[in-house]
């Protein structure tokens, strides 16, 4: 996704344990969860760097729906999601080493599932597909295509809400080489009806650590 911007990137795994806290609530622990991932690698890359850390989790009222365990966990999560709203949050963190400045947002996505049948469950279920997903489903599948329509950011549900990406590198002042929300539709064949809310609005936080610290 982060090729939609044109961008120069590198791909580096976070090791963070995403437990969740007790009490913690889902919205808390994307969040939470992003800022872990970004702030992990930063002694890996140059100074200059700048690094973007996400978590997305699929949530049913206050429950933090993860991977399914096996397939008995897989047939239960999705006969829970079945023929109702939930929600995926996707937590993001963008952190430049130099400075210690830190944006950090979370994109929230309704998500109606169909009223699939449990032919379908099982159908899926032997693909292998839901074992790695959190929810156990992915939106994007042909052969399941648990959701009937979607008026939110698709992309986040996929895992990466690219305008998002984009309002809070503004905070960087880095910009897009390319059309992202032109891009990510096309690449998704996806109407997105939520880009120029998100574009035209603010982060949710913008924080400098090395402030923070000076202030401890």
């Amino acid at each position: 996704m982060f090729a939609l911007g044109n961008w120069n990137f590198e791909v580096i795994v976070s090791d963070v344990d995403e437990t969740p806290l007790e009490n913690e609530s889902a919205r808390e622990y994307v969040s939470r969860l992003a800022k872990a991932k970004a702030l992990a690698i930063r002694s890996k890359v140059k100074q200059e760097a700048v690094i973007i850390g996400s978590d997305t989790t699929v949530v049913d009222g206050q429950e933090i729906l993860g991977k399914p365990i096996d397939e008995f966990d897989a047939e239960r999560i999705l006969k829970q999601l079945r023929g109702k709203n939930h929600q995926v949050m996707t937590g993001i963190a963008i952190y430049r080493v130099s400075d210690e400045k830190l944006v950090s947002d979370v994109c929230i996505t309704d998500v109606p599932m169909r009223n699939y049948s449990d032919d379908e469950i099982a159908a899926y279920i032997k693909t292998g597909d839901p074992m790695d997903k959190a929810g156990a489903y992915a939106i994007q599948h042909a052969g399941f295509h648990p959701v009937s329509f979607l008026s939110g950011c698709y992309a986040s549900v996929m895992g990466l809400p690219m305008c998002h990406i984009v309002r809070g590198l503004r905070e960087f002042d880095i910009v897009p080489n390319a059309d992202v929300p032109m891009k990510c539709q096309a690449l998704l064949s996806y109407d997105c009806h939520a880009t120029k809310e998100i574009l035209n609005d603010k982060p949710s936080e913008v924080l400098n650590l090395r402030r923070l610290k000076e202030k401890e």
